[in-house]
């Protein structure tokens, strides 16, 4: 006779490379809790075997007492709404599914069962479970993953489907991950925009029913509406207060993210690649791996959870995350397309003059039949241009090694112009319906990268620029259309499979990129901010937030990027867009990673003091900002002046950004604002730095406070309609 038990509990904690694994047949319970440094996931099972997610917040200090949580809760499972952890649909349940499926036979009922677990210890840091669920009735199962990082409070969660079925299985649902949340109420953080546009937030109580987040543009995806996104529970957290989740789903095509409140006030989550137009045939044995949905929570705030994503992305997400990035100067709001050998020359020049690392070289190098005069001719042929540059990119980079400083330059490969001679040679790599006029986006269309041949080509672009420049030392990679007629020639009856087989075409060819080019630095370029997602970033050093380059704009952009994504990626360029000095341009500018893109001989002598002095202060600064834990003090939205400060690990450096962002008379900083991060038994010096030639700072010399002084009455840095923009330097006095 076999022996069960009616309560099993198994705790995610193994010492490193140790493998632990339990199967359905020694319990009939088994409760899971997957637990970080503060938080926890508990995963449990009933007596069907059905597995629920029954508890996510801050984790208990006696870990079996996870077991009691569900019987804290008066919920009958004849609503048919079960908690489901990963929400199948057709059989039992009548929530809103994370999978829907349709069987080799056409039944598209779907039950899934608790099978078993392992938990791997992967290091000291990062643990991860997968749970084996299966179907009863019909050979199919899915693996739900929680890769779990303990000391970064952080998880990334995903989904792996197959099947044994005699035929075809279509899967027409296919989340990530499938959250249940507990709450007195939730209220959603989400964004919106457009290109200029981007990361515009609004936040709003969620009600019963389905509010639903998604792109359906295939590329670009996060023009309209980004694929991150925040909730609250109990009230609406504050930066410093309150229980929030920040999630970001690791895709960067179509995505879909639903949040349904039920009748029992539970709020599910269900994150992954939108299904619409998107059904995939599955094959016998074959294996669908959906993108991770990377989550962290906090009852501290939006402000600790937000650091807290942010040291997980430096420590293990972005190229080189804990390293250094180049400072540059970009050539196209000097000369947009239309330059030379002889301007570029000049330009490098003033790329040494500035004190910057790289020079960038941007749109219009390149196509000879169909040159890149503008933007309705010659993407997708990736020569010189023999007109602009007679003697090649070569020359080019020689010119800068001459200069003192590395060269950069912009592709847009996964693109081509309808007027090239790549689009007249292969209309069957673009992405077009064969019956319908062409609709163009920035006058160009899509290569279509679920083809193999297109993803050579593509990686030949990349490829072909290094092994003729090894001393390239910068890609600029641009994606500026979103697909319209979708339509791949080379999948033929499988249309529905495009908008997936294109994103995994670029990850091919990104994942070759790197393989090769391990450590170059590429930014992440969609028009601005249209692709900005951890899918893309582990393939890059940076991204590119915006094409609204108006400092005063870009203010309220980074400050909202900056929840999900660390400073040292985001690609900050001072150029002639709005009203503000140079001054103040250059400051915004100076909280991430610094580029120019202005004419630097055209500057008035204080102006390129200024600068001088400003970029001496940002490289004895750089390691704070890109490494350093940030703390928003006053928020643009609510108050006349917005304050960003980064301080760094050891609480001995730290330096406070203060803007005026309301220019309405008398508007400034009349009281201190309070600092954070600091220690409060050290004393620190503050003083004022990037003062503009002839300027006077308001504060004393050699202010000598406490941390507790700093952070609990704070420091006045005089912002007004004079001194638009202040710079605060925070050193510890030994």
């Amino acid at each position: 006779m076999r022996k069960t038990f009616r309560n099993y509990w198994v705790p995610f904690c193994l010492t490193a490379g140790a493998v632990l694994t339990t199967g359905s047949s020694f319990a009939q319970q088994v409760t899971i809790p997957v637990e970080t440094q503060h938080n926890a996931l508990v995963l449990q099972t009933d007596a069907e075997k059905n597995l629920k997610m029954v508890y996510f917040g801050a984790k208990l200090g006696n870990t079996k007492e996870y077991e009691s949580i569900q019987k804290m809760y008066n919920q009958s499972d004849d609503s048919g709404i079960l908690n489901s952890a990963y929400t199948p649909s057709g059989s039992a349940n009548l929530a809103e599914p994370a999978i829907t499926v349709t069987h080799a036979d056409g039944n598209k009922s779907l039950s899934l069962a608790y099978v078993s677990h392992v938990v791997t210890k992967v290091d000291d840091d990062i643990s991860l479970l997968t749970v084996t669920l299966k179907d009863p009735a019909y050979d199919f199962e899915v693996k739900l993953f929680y890769k779990t990082y303990f000391k970064e409070d952080v998880t990334e969660q995903w989904s792996v489907i197959k099947h044994g079925e005699k035929g075809i299985v279509t899967l027409n649902k296919f989340a990530s991950a499938n959250l249940n949340l507990k709450g007195a109420g939730f209220w959603l953080k989400q964004y919106h925009g457009n290109w200029a546009l981007e990361m515009q937030p609004e936040e709003a109580k969620l009600t019963h029913g389905i509010k639903t987040i998604d792109s359906k543009l295939g590329t670009r995806a996060n023009l309209y509406e980004p694929s991150m996104f925040m909730v609250s529970m109990d009230k609406p957290a504050t930066e410093d207060e309150g229980k929030v989740l920040l999630g970001a789903l690791e895709w960067s095509g179509n995505f879909k993210i639903d949040l349904e409140l039920d009748v029992a006030n539970n709020l599910r989550v269900i994150a992954g690649i939108n299904n619409a137009a998107s059904e995939y045939h599955l094959k016998p044995g074959e294996e669908f791996t959906t993108p991770a949905l990377v989550y962290t929570y906090s009852d501290q705030g939006k402000g600790d959870a937000s650091r807290k994503l942010q040291n997980w992305a430096r420590k293990y997400k972005i190229v080189d995350g804990e390293g250094t990035r180049l400072t540059l100067l970009n050539n196209w709001e000097a000369t947009g397309f239309d330059f030379n050998e002889a301007k570029l020359a000049e330009l490098l020049k003033d790329t040494k003059k500035l004190g910057v690392d790289m020079f960038l070289l941007d749109d219009g190098w390149f196509g000879n039949k169909y040159p890149r005069n503008d933007d309705h001719a010659g993407l997708g042929d990736w020569q010189e241009n023999k007109q602009k540059l007679p003697n090649g990119i070569s020359s080019l980079v020689k010119e800068a090694q001459a200069n003192g400083v590395k060269f950069g330059i912009w592709i847009e490969p996964e693109m081509v112009n309808p007027k090239s001679e790549l689009y007249t040679k292969h209309p069957d790599w673009v992405i077009k319906q064969p019956n319908r006029p062409e609709k163009y986006f920035r006058n160009q269309l899509e290569l279509d990268l679920a083809n193999p041949k297109v993803q050579d080509f593509v990686f030949g672009v990349v490829d072909d620029l290094f092994t003729k420049n090894p001393d390239l030392a910068y890609i600029k990679w641009d994606c500026n259309a979103v697909i319209y007629n979708a339509y791949s020639a080379y999948l033929k009856k499988d249309q529905s499979h495009l908008y997936i087989d294109y994103v995994r075409g670029l990850y091919k060819v990104l994942e070759r990129v790197r393989a090769k080019y391990p450590k170059v630095p590429l930014m992440l370029c969609s028009g601005g901010g249209g692709r900005v997602d951890y899918g893309a970033l582990k393939y890059f050093t940076e991204f590119w937030p915006s094409d609204n380059t108006d400092p005063l704009e870009r203010i309220f952009i980074q400050w909202e990027y900056s929840y999900f994504y660390p400073a040292i990626t985001s690609s900050n360029h001072v150029t002639d867009w709005g009203k503000q000095p140079l001054k103040f341009r250059t400051e915004v500018a100076m909280m991430g990673k610094l580029g120019f893109d202005i004419v630097i001989s055209k500057l008035s002598a204080d102006d390129q003091a200024y600068l001088h002095e400003a970029l001496k202060n940002y490289n004895s600064l750089k390691d704070v900002i890109w490494h350093g834990n940030q703390y928003r003090l006053q928020s643009p939205w609510d108050n006349d002046a917005a304050s960003i400060m980064y301080v760094s690990e050891a609480k001995s450096t730290g330096v406070v950004f203060n803007y005026l962002v309301n220019n309405r008379y008398g508007t400034g900083t009349h009281v201190p604002v309070r600092l954070k991060g600091l220690d409060p038994n050290k004393k620190y010096q503050v003083k004022e730095i990037n003062l503009y030639p002839g300027a006077k700072s308001s504060l004393e010399n050699n202010l000598t406070l406490t941390g507790d002084f700093l952070m609990t009455v704070g420091v006045n840095p005089h912002v007004n309609s004079n001194r638009t923009s202040v710079v605060l330097q925070i050193d510890e006095v030994k």
